[in-house]
């Protein structure tokens, strides 16, 4: 792969169109469009980790998506400068990949259901776990779809699909975003098909051909290790890396804020980050500050620029390696010690506090059921749909979803678009309404 061709600013569905010239780059108006669409508006009411609304405000998307932005935009500037200056007559679009990666890093999760990754594992389970759901398997499959999409249902090839794909009355190309910024989103660069090893895969059957138009387009090139797959687009592991500095350090900041951790326990795991004389030098400024969540907040901010600068270090160490397909796995599992055991020891803590809390398991508990309501409902309206209840069912659904497309996969896939693009509260308040509970007063 090589630079030139990767740091293309042609739009998706635009290809033949000539664009009118702006001050602003392609990649910048990428960045506009996303943060002015309803799609990430809505995701000021999905799920982070921690159950929305309380009375004590933690991360939903929306403010998660915008720190992790502008976390990728510093990693895309320092790779860029970096860049820069190792091919210094190389005509390609170094100064835009700080813009790229921000932009990819608000549409990182926009493809994701309510109730956070719960939403993915309530959809996953309900194709699986012996449930209502299976029922369909046979039939989708003698169709010719690709069953795999939902029983491993994943947002991130739901974000590809939602950024690319002409829903009913909209334009060809989706939100026509150029070709880097899309790539960079796709973590997973195979389909559903080779997802049963990490369950996770970069685009729904519907939209494979737009993958390969992203693949020949910016050269990029298959996996030399596993058939069937390709290489990841090298932005992708800034827009990771990104992700990774700020749900990690995020949630710790936001259990601390809920007593789920002691402030305690909270900033001892982020002084770990610290060389002995940085450790020191970071409790001292924290002495001159008496409230708890500014000393929170200073150790935080501290740890995301440290690192920040090794992520960026590890990409530009491996370069070569990352072009040619060869590099492996993520950058903050290359960064140094003391910050590698450190973030080690909150994924740890994390695994067995956090994301174990009564919290964060009743929501998960609670997108279970309501999306399996959910997409048993609609599903069954969609293919039942000359009975006189499907028929007041569908006419919920949003003009923009072809309830009239023809297969069964189709058909779910309606469901999954419709349902994955609902807010918290939207789901909850559709499934109360659908179920009777919450019936208007006689």
């Amino acid at each position: 792969m090589n630079w030139i061709q990767l740091l293309s600013d042609k739009r998706f569905g635009m290809e033949d169109y000539n664009n009118r010239k702006h001050d602003r780059t392609d990649f910048q108006r990428d960045y506009d469009r996303l943060i002015f669409s309803s799609a990430f508006r809505r995701l000021q009411n999905k799920t982070q980790v921690f159950p929305l609304p309380g009375s004590i405000f933690v991360h939903n998307r929306l403010t998660h998506s915008l720190e992790v932005s502008c976390v990728g935009r510093s990693l895309g500037n320092n790779v860029a400068r970096a860049l820069m200056e190792k091919y210094p007559g190389m005509d390609a679009n170094f100064s835009e990949i700080g813009s790229i990666v921000s932009a990819a890093c608000l549409a990182h999760d926009m493809g994701n259901p309510p109730f956070g990754h719960s939403g993915e594992r309530a959809i996953s389970a309900f194709f699986t776990e012996g449930g209502e759901g299976k029922q369909w398997e046979s039939q989708v499959k003698e169709e010719g779809g690709r069953w795999e999409d939902f029983v491993y249902f994943e947002g991130n090839a739901n974000a590809l699909r939602l950024l690319t794909h002409q829903f009913t009355g909209r334009r060809e190309g989706g939100f026509a975003l150029t070709y880097s910024t899309l790539a960079s989103i796709i973590k997973y660069p195979y389909s559903s098909e080779l997802a049963q090893k990490k369950k996770k895969f970069g685009f729904f059957q519907t939209e494979e051909e737009t993958f390969y138009k992203i693949v020949e387009e910016l050269g990029l090139c298959p996996d030399p290790e596993e058939e069937g797959k390709y290489v990841r687009y090298p932005l992708v592991y800034l827009v990771e890396a990104a992700d990774d500095i700020c749900y990690q350090i995020m949630d710790i900041e936001d259990a601390c804020k809920l007593h789920i951790l002691s402030y305690e326990e909270a900033i001892e795991l982020l002084l770990g980050f610290f060389e002995e004389d940085r450790r020191e030098r970071r409790q001292e400024v924290m002495r001159m500050v008496d409230d708890k969540n500014e000393q929170l907040a200073y150790l935080r901010s501290s740890i995301i620029g440290l690192l920040v600068d090794a992520c960026s270090q590890v990409f530009i160490e491996h370069e070569e390696d990352i072009l040619s397909g060869r590099y492996k796995g993520s950058l903050i599992e290359r960064i140094n010690d003391p910050a590698k055991k450190a973030y080690a020891a909150c994924s740890k803590v994390a695994c067995q506090k956090i994301y174990n809390a009564k919290e964060v398991v009743d929501v998960e508990l609670a997108g279970h059921h309501i999306f399996s309501r959910l997409i048993s409902i609609f599903t069954n309206a969609l293919i039942n749909k000359d009975q006189p209840y499907s028929q007041l069912l569908l006419q919920r659904i949003p003009s923009q979803y072809d309830t009239h497309v023809p297969t069964t996969y189709g058909k779910i896939q309606c469901v999954l678009d419709y349902i994955s693009g609902m807010t918290d509260v939207y789901a909850l308040d559709l499934y109360r309404k659908i179920t009777g509970m919450s019936l208007p007063a006689v």
